[in-house]
């Protein structure tokens, strides 16, 4: 069966970094299409009509949205280097802590960070948070001696939270704190996969230096980053 994937997704997402993590691990060849979430491409929005987000992934012309959805997809799709449990339990509970980074983790870790109303609050919130991970992370990963499905949606944790860490000077994810968590995130992001799929830090910190007052102004919502699941 002829294989025609694409993704259509952003530099700077995250999110979007997901699903390229997960082709690459599996060693799916597919074509990227950067999107420019001001000036949306006619594709994007053809493929994801309801979102109209990146990233967007498309499979022999069946297109997916939402990153956890094609993550799953893709672990199902292509066998080699699952990314998920075999066993039903432990798949239930990948998907659970999944959820929790997406839906409790990432908007208070973006509130500490930049929402000045809201960041004392949200520092204490998401310790508590983060600690839950910490106590979760029993091996190399959060799969085990590979990399898994959490791991890839941990990626903000891993990679961008030290960059705004250091360009608001705020400290959350220590080693004192959290040792754990520091020593996945070093050996994630330098893993011989993930290295080649992250967005530099400098480039990051590049992108957001200009906007920085704004970021403060408006609680840091940031549509082509934040808002681009």
């Amino acid at each position: 069966m002829g294989e025609e994937v694409k993704v259509y997704g952003l530099w700077g997402s995250p999110f979007s970094r997901r699903v390229d993590i997960a082709l690459k691990l599996k060693g799916v060849e597919y074509k990227y299409y950067e999107e420019d979430l001001i000036n949306k491409s006619a594709s994007l929005l053809k493929y994801n009509p309801i979102h109209k987000k990146v990233p967007t992934f498309v499979h022999n012309e069946k297109p997916l949205a939402e990153s956890l959805v094609i993550l799953e997809y893709i672990d199902d799709t292509w066998k080699s280097h699952p990314i998920l449990p075999q066993d039903p339990y432990q798949r239930a509970c990948v998907r659970f802590w999944a959820r929790f980074i997406d839906d409790k983790v990432i908007p208070t870790l973006w509130k500490a960070l930049w929402v000045k109303e809201e960041q004392e609050k949200a520092l204490e919130e998401v310790i508590g948070y983060l600690e839950f991970l910490e106590k979760e992370l029993k091996d190399k990963y959060f799969g085990g001696e590979s990399i898994g499905l959490l791991d890839i949606v941990a990626i903000f944790i891993a990679h961008w939270v030290p960059v705004f860490q250091q360009l608001v000077g705020i400290e959350i994810l220590t080693e004192t704190k959290f040792p754990k968590l520091c020593k996945w995130s070093h050996d994630f992001v330098t893993h011989d996969v993930v290295i080649k799929i992250l967005p530099p830090k400098e480039d990051i910190i590049a992108f957001f230096i200009p906007r920085l007052d704004t970021m403060k102004k408006t609680g840091g919502l940031v549509t082509t980053i934040y808002k681009s699941v």
